[in-house]
């Protein structure tokens, strides 16, 4: 997925993996972006409803697609940044040397905002799809939906997964496998760090928006699940079991299309 290009020298493990006051300070602000990001998600008026609402839309404008991606990036935010902190806070501590709390600021912001933006420009393509739904019929949205769960339910059993996943797990390993220096030093490991974690998560994120309909009960699902894998133990048979899971709930839209009226509808019960 990501080409290797020979790193520059790495930082020694042993010097990094201690708590500093800039990976205290970096932990504190990215939870309290997390946080801001989940009281948004959850205790705004129009967050998800407007959201969940927008495959009603017939036709797209410019003005609801960047409201659209805005509310996006703010729910991915909410969702993501919490299993990413361990990566985060570890690049943190890699910058302790750099001259100057400036630099160090520069440099972690870079990183978390490239990693972020990532996944705030993949509300473009969910936006466009999010409209599409509206212009097919009950039929075709069930098996679509059905498609759409067991796409994603093999994609959570595959190679790649656990690979993406591998990468996301392992803070360290991915520091070392892919260390820069400076400021462009930050913005390509966001960048890559950005890119597994899309690898790893691209379909759940897809689920959300045709199987769920974006609603509260999906995001906060889906989140719990993406928290599972990053952070537990053995989290790559938590990507396992979610993986079967959902092929059998395919399987059973499938054959009974009137659950994927329930599933949509679920998504708007909160």
């Amino acid at each position: 997925m990501l080409v290797e290009t020979p790193r520059e020298s790495a930082p020694d493990p042993a010097a990094v993996t201690g708590r500093t006051r800039v990976t205290v300070l970096t932990h504190v602000v990215l939870l309290l972006v997390a946080a801001a990001a989940w009281a948004h998600v959850l205790f705004s008026p129009t967050a998800t409803d407007d959201m969940s609402g927008m495959d009603m839309v017939m036709t797209p404008t410019v003005v609801e697609g960047l409201a659209f991606v805005g509310a996006w990036g703010v729910m991915m935010a909410a969702m993501m940044l919490p299993s990413a902190l361990p990566m985060m806070g570890l690049y943190a501590a890699t910058q302790r040397n750099t001259t100057g709390p400036g630099g160090q600021a520069v440099r972690i912001a870079l990183f978390t905002l490239t990693y972020l933006g990532l996944w705030a420009l993949t509300g473009v393509p969910i936006y466009f799809a999010s409209v599409g739904l509206s212009a097919i019929s009950a039929h075709a949205l069930a098996n679509g939906i059905a498609g759409v769960l067991v796409v994603a339910g093999i994609v959570q059993l595959s190679p790649l997964k656990q690979v993406c996943l591998r990468h996301c797990r392992s803070p360290l390993g991915f520091l070392l496998g892919h260390w820069r220096e400076g400021w462009r030093g930050g913005l390509a490991m966001g960048w890559a760090h950005a890119l597994y974690c899309l690898g790893c998560c691209w379909a759940l994120m897809v689920v959300l928006v045709a199987a769920g309909a974006m609603g509260l009960p999906w995001v906060l699902l889906i989140a719990a699940v993406v928290a599972a894998e990053k952070l537990l133990p053995r989290g790559e048979w938590v990507a396992r079991v979610t993986g079967v899971a959902l092929v059998l709930l395919g399987v059973a839209v499938a054959v009974r299309p009137g659950l994927a009226v329930a599933l949509r509808a679920g998504g708007h019960s909160m």
